[in-house]
């Protein structure tokens, strides 16, 4: 693998895992809460088989996943759990706040993306440029227009344990002043076992400011013919299954399928589809 492309799929990993976050941060605290998991100790998990996230953007690669690992260290207030640094606020069996920082995800679909490379469609050249009046957003490839960067984002997250179900909140402003917004989450999450068959379903919404989605999804005014194209902010639906049967002490089988809405976004002529989808089974191994 050349070192670029390591680059470009580490990062690719960080943003899967900080996409993860929600979930990941909620089922983990509740299961470290409950089975008293020793802190100041890392936690290693790596899962491998096949696995992808489809990226609905014009002119993009689809995202393979073939190894995720799965990282976490908690200390008495400080944490590091799956791309997600925080520290808590407080903590009860049933309430917990914490203020985080992760990478913002968004960028995850532009990772394999240059800015006024090959495939660059007619549409963005004066070569092609149409003599109507009043021309309308076509479709936009990605290759075609200035490469996104990498947002750092921090806020405060809550999340309500009642038994076996998990609900979830966050609020998060970018504070790497990449795209100066907010992106903010509502979550439910059910744990639930059927034999040695562990289930976690999960339903959410997210809310992406006008500032974020303009930055990612829109167009600049000199990235295109058709002129500044803004999308204006958005409430995104998803929803998850994640299943696990144990192999042995150490090993179990996973599976992960997931469903992120983009229907909110059909005022961006970069997307190809309206949804992305993240599916993955393999083998996972607790170090």
């Amino acid at each position: 693998m050349h070192r670029s492309s390591l680059i470009n799929y580490i990062c690719l990993v960080i943003c899967f895992l900080s996409f993860q976050g929600v979930t990941s941060q909620a089922h983990s605290e509740q299961k470290y809460s409950q089975q008293h998991i020793t802190i100041k100790q890392w936690h290693i998990n790596v899962s491998a088989g096949v696995g992808v996230i489809t990226n609905p953007l014009r002119g993009a690669k689809n995202l393979p996943l073939p190894i995720i690992p799965q990282l976490a260290f908690y200390g008495e207030r400080w944490f590091f759990d799956n791309g997600r640094l925080g520290y808590t606020l407080s903590q009860t069996k049933k309430h917990h706040f914490n203020v985080v920082s992760e990478l913002n995800a968004e960028a995850r679909f532009f990772i394999d993306g240059h800015p006024k490379n090959i495939f660059v469609l007619p549409a963005t050249t004066s070569h092609s440029f149409s003599t109507e009046q009043n021309p309308q957003p076509s479709h936009i490839n990605i290759n075609a227009i200035d490469n996104r960067s990498l947002a750092l984002d921090a806020g405060i997250t809550y999340h309500y344990v009642e038994k076996n179900n998990v609900l979830s909140a966050q609020l998060l402003h970018d504070v790497s002043s990449v795209y100066n917004g907010l992106k903010g989450a509502f979550q439910w999450q059910y744990h639930s076992q059927i034999g040695q068959l562990k289930l976690k379903p999960t339903l959410g919404i997210n809310y992406k400011s006008a500032e974020l989605n303009n930055y990612y999804y829109g167009l600049k005014a000199q990235e295109t013919v058709l002129g500044k194209i803004e999308v204006g902010s958005s409430w995104q639906p998803y929803a998850k299954i994640d299943a696990s049967w144990p192999l042995s002490e150490a090993n179990s089988l996973r599976f992960h399928v997931a469903y992120y809405d983009y229907s909110a976004m059909d005022g961006s002529p970069l997307f190809e589809r309206n949804y992305s989808m993240t599916a993955f089974i393999g083998f996972d191994h607790t170090f």
